[in-house]
Order: structure tokens, then C-alpha cells, then sequence
């Protein structure tokens, strides 16, 4: 039987120094994840019927919270809408629901006292100090997680810091289907901030334009290399080139490492040069994906979605003021798209594209 594992950590709270147990997770269970253990575990659902019913029960707890319900799982967990604010008579009103509203969960006795009868510990040693990478922008495009040939990658967390000038030490850019480059051009580096000028290792194919970063340390002189790998992946510009054309060049985009891409840009129509963003929304509930085009800021200007639930041609319309008024795709792939989106990009894909008249 596996082991809950744990570790002791230092409680900075206490004086004298005390130290509390810290529960290390041995992986993250998804909704992939469940499905599999479910069909393994009844034959007779698939894994995609297992997790349509695991996406159903989330879809619907949460409606039920939304109307004001609580959801109790016999022997398991309970599920409800907590307020919390201060008002200085009964006629106030309540403070911003975002500021005033919480969602509780919390795991009923008997669930506890079964996983307390079988549970059996595991204590590691004390964890180690690693770099910490909490967030990487572009800071040209002021974008999360886009890589930019033409840009500045700013990384900001913790214990970052290395010598620049140690061969052993530093950022790493690999590609997911191949091509790995050590950084050398560092305009900043600190504990909580590292800003790059990048250089990019090519792919196979163009469209894999998807990429890992880490950076690795040596806090002693004569301690070992300790290298942090950022949890999302990074993903470069793709240029689209004779998009007014009657026959423009297939462009693949919205791919991983796949040898074939997902989805192709196969025309449209454009007035002028312009960089733009295409994104893919994932329904949960419904397995499906929303296509539409956003223009080069988060919360801004968005063309109309449009629903896809297989592989096929569609047309998305540009946004607003926008010179890309349409642009024609084929969905070559859909089923391997949303494994990807769902497991790999928490729901949601963005491309940067760069689409030129000529």
C-alpha cells in the first residue's frame, strides 16, 4: 500500500524554533486521472464515459451552490456558500460578494475516520531549498507565458539567484519535441526576479511551438546544482504570411509536440500586418471547444466564439477595429486538442499570431 508522505518544516511563528508536519502530495490527481482508476475499476464505463459523469458532478455542485443549495455526499463530503463581513446595523448591505462569499468543503466524519484506520505515514527528510518560477511574461507584449524572440522574459519568484558565469547554473529553454539552449543573455538576476533576452532553440516542425523552462542553482560553494521547472508551458509567436492571397501557405497552430498540427489556418481575410491572439476555450460539461480571436491585451477586445465539438473547417470573425476580419481553420485533430488543452493548459490555449498581407 503507498504511504502518506510528510516532512517537517520549520514554524517561523514560534519562539523558541519549533517545527510542524507538512503533508507532500505524491502527484496530482485530475479528471483524466479518475477516469482511468473508474474504468479500470467498472469495466463496463470507458474512460470517456467515466469522465463525462465526473464533469457532469462538477457542473452540477456547482449549479446547485449557485441556487443556493448545500450538497452533502453521504459518508463523504459536504459542499456550501459561507458570507462572512461586518455590518454596523441590519440594514446594511452586505460587502462585495467576491469580498463577502466563500465556498466551504469539508470531508464528513465517517470519510475521516476510514482514511484514518487505513492511512499508513511516511516521514522524508527536510525538504530542500529549490528556485521557484511563480510567473514568466513577456514584458514587449505584456503577455503571461508567451515566449517573444523579439521580447525581454521576465521570471518572477523565489531563490532564483545564480552566477550567471557558472557553466552548471542558470535558464534552460527546451522544446517539447526537441531542441534544448542554455541562456547566456541575463539583463537581471535576483532572488525574486530573472529577465532574459531569449534564445530560442528550433523544433522539428513550426507549429511545435510549445516549450519547458527551468532554472538551476548552486546556493553553497560546494553544494549541489538544484534546478525548478516552471509548471506552464511557454509558447512562441507564429507567423501566418500571405493571408490576403487566394492560396495563402497552411500555417499549424494550437499544437504540443505533435508531429502533425492540431489545427490549421488555411485563409482569411486581411487588410493590413497584425499581430493578434487565438484562443481555445474548453467546456467541461460539455467536451466541446469555443474558437475566437482576442486582440494583444488580457480583458480586451474579443471576436465572436464559435462552438466546435469535432474536426472540420470553421471561419472566426476578427474583433473590433481589427485589419484580420476573418480567418479560416481546420480542426485536423479535436480529440488529441482537448486532451492536450484539458491535461496541459488548464482549459484554455492561446496562440500569438503574426499575420501579414504578404
Amino acid at each position: 500500500m503507498a504511504t502518506v508522505q510528510w516532512r517537517p518544516e520549520v514554524n517561523a511563528l514560534t519562539t523558541p524554533q519549533s517545527w510542524r508536519p507538512r503533508h507532500v502530495p505524491r502527484n496530482v490527481v485530475n479528471e483524466d486521472g479518475l477516469a482511468a482508476e473508474i474504468a479500470q475499476m467498472l469495466p463496463n464505463y470507458s474512460e470517456d464515459a467515466a469522465r463525462s459523469i465526473i464533469d457532469a458532478l462538477i457542473e452540477r455542485i456547482k449549479a446547485n451552490l449557485i441556487s443556493g443549495n448545500q450538497i452533502t455526499l453521504r459518508n463523504f463530503l459536504t459542499c456550501r456558500i459561507s458570507l462572512s463581513g461586518r455590518l454596523n446595523s441590519p440594514d446594511d448591505p452586505l460587502p462585495p460578494v467576491e469580498e463577502s462569499l466563500s465556498v466551504q468543503v469539508t470531508a464528513s466524519r465517517p470519510c475521516v475516520e476510514e482514511i484514518c484506520r487505513n492511512v499508513e505515514l511516511e516521514r522524508l527528510p527536510m525538504s530542500k531549498k529549490l528556485p521557484l518560477i511563480t510567473k514568466a511574461e513577456d514584458t514587449v507584449l505584456k503577455l503571461q507565458d508567451v515566449l517573444n524572440p523579439n521580447g525581454v522574459l521576465r521570471l518572477r519568484g523565489s531563490d532564483q539567484v545564480f552566477d550567471p558565469a557558472d557553466q552548471d547554473c542558470g535558464c534552460v529553454l527546451e522544446g517539447t519535441r526537441g531542441g534544448r539552449r542554455a541562456q547566456s543573455r541575463y539583463t537581471a538576476v535576483f532572488n525574486s526576479e530573472v529577465t532574459i533576452l531569449p534564445d530560442i532553440p528550433p523544433q522539428n516542425d513550426p507549429w511545435n511551438n510549445e516549450y519547458i523552462l527551468s532554472v538551476s542553482t548552486q546556493y553553497t560553494e560546494h553544494g549541489t546544482v538544484r534546478t525548478g521547472v516552471y509548471e506552464r508551458k511557454l509558447r512562441t509567436p507564429l507567423t501566418v504570411t500571405k493571408l490576403g492571397h487566394p492560396n495563402p501557405p497552411e500555417v499549424g497552430i494550437l499544437t504540443g509536440n505533435a508531429a502533425a498540427p492540431y489545427v490549421k489556418i488555411t485563409g482569411g481575410t486581411l487588410s493590413a500586418d497584425e499581430t493578434v491572439r487565438i484562443q481555445a476555450v474548453l467546456d467541461l460539461h460539455e467536451g466541446s471547444l469555443s474558437f475566437n480571436l482576442l486582440d494583444m491585451s488580457e480583458g480586451g477586445k474579443a471576436g465572436a466564439a464559435v462552438k466546435v465539438t469535432g474536426n472540420g473547417p470553421i471561419t472566426l470573425a476578427g474583433f473590433s477595429g481589427s485589419a484580420l476580419t476573418s480567418l479560416n481553420l481546420s480542426v485536423n485533430n479535436f480529440a488529441d486538442l482537448v486532451k492536450m488543452i484539458r491535461s496541459g493548459y488548464s482549459g484554455r490555449l492561446v496562440d500569438v499570431l503574426v499575420v501579414k498581407v504578404a
